[in-house]
């Protein structure tokens, strides 16, 4: 029905920057909000950010003013832009879109996640 692969996690040190993609696949008639969560070890999954089809934007207290998502609704894809990054970034980050496939009612769908680790 619906993929999403995730891409652009990676190692880097604290204070540095990573651009994660996650793009949409399959029958979409259409996808509504899309976002980020993170889930560190031993932790529950978290929002990160998210944004709807008109760009409005929401963000966890902790990455205001660090990171920032974005999406291209043409490609299906959202971007998260994360500057400034701290160990406590460090989680696996997974991409999450509401859509709605061919055929079907709309659902969420989660992305098979990506590793981010920031290092002191």
């Amino acid at each position: 029905q619906v993929q999403l692969v995730e891409s652009g996690g990676g190692l880097v040190q604290a204070g540095g920057s990573l651009r994660l993609s996650c793009a949409a696949s399959g029958s979409i008639l259409s996808i509504n909000n899309m976002g980020w969560y993170r889930q560190a070890l031993g932790k529950q999954r978290d929002l990160v950010a998210s944004i709807t089809t008109g760009g409005i934007t929401n963000y966890a207290d902790s990455v205001k003013g660090r990171f920032t998502i974005s999406r291209d609704n043409a490609k299906n894809t959202v971007y998260l832009q994360m500057n400034s990054l701290k160990p406590e970034d460090t989680a696996v980050y997974y991409c999450y879109c509401n859509a709605r496939p061919l055929g079907f009612g709309s659902r969420g769908y989660w992305g098979q996640g990506t590793q981010v680790t920031v290092s002191s």
